[in-house]
């Protein structure tokens, strides 16, 4: 993923031995938004996975993340895949509520991982 003009961050950055992944929406390779529930959570992983893997980060390497989301509800579904996908010794983990997400997402995730 490069960066792309209209948003002008890097997807991932290595520095002082992490890489910081910036905020990952639930995108289809198309680009289009996965609506709603656990598809939703699935989907801004795998654009969070894209992102680490430009840089050599690796989902198990992950140790710390944060869920924004514009439904608290969400949380628990979020917990259901974070349980899924990571096993003790889990990564930090914050969720934040928000009002509003871009594209009408309905989660973005950031994370910092141990670089490779």
């Amino acid at each position: 993923m490069s960066a792309d003009p209209h948003h002008p961050y890097s997807p991932a950055v290595v520095a002082a031995g992490l890489v910081f992944v910036s905020g990952s929406l639930p995108l289809r390779e198309d680009g289009t938004v996965v609506a709603g529930g656990r598809a939703a959570l699935d989907a801004a992983v795998d654009t969070m996975r894209r992102r680490m893997a430009t840089v050599g980060g690796r989902l198990e390497d992950v140790v710390k993340l944060t869920y924004f989301v514009t439904d608290i509800a969400l949380r628990d579904t979020a917990n259901e895949q974070f349980l899924d996908l990571w096993p003790e010794p889990r990564p930090a983990r914050t969720v934040v509520g928000v009002s509003e997400l871009p594209y009408g997402s309905v989660v973005e995730i950031d994370a910092v991982v141990k670089a490779p």
